[in-house]
């Protein structure tokens, strides 16, 4: 029984990741990484626009609200340190101005684009 509901939620996660990407290609972002993935966590997108390069946490909720309040302090930590690790990864990128975005999904809305959404270590 909980193997569709896992499906579902799945699907609606990955058409909210598309949304997201196509609102940051029309604001002028190329993407460089989507999905990536460390050991120490997973960031939904990595995305560069002149010499800011932003990573990205998409969250689709049933409510923008609900959406923003899944953004807590121990995964904007996560994200952190998988930032640390792409970066580690990609020393072209690491004289690039970093920051910290997130984009609410929620049904029957706009997406929200949030960049700076926090900054490391508050």
């Amino acid at each position: 029984m909980a193997e569709p509901k896992r499906r579902r939620a799945w699907a609606f996660g990955a058409r909210a990741e598309r949304v997201a990407r196509l609102l940051l290609r029309c604001k002028g972002y190329r993407i460089v990484a989507r999905r990536y993935r460390t050991p120490l966590g997973e960031i939904d997108i990595v995305a560069r626009r002149g010499k800011t390069l932003a990573f990205v946490e998409v969250k689709a909720r049933p409510s923008r609200e609900a959406a923003a309040e899944a953004v807590g302090g121990r995964q904007q930590a996560r994200i952190e340190r998988a930032a640390g690790a792409f970066i580690g990864r990609h020393p072209d990128c690491a004289g690039l101005d970093l920051r910290f975005d997130v984009i609410l999904i929620a049904p029957g809305r706009w997406p929200m684009h949030m960049p700076g959404a926090w900054r490391p270590g508050e």
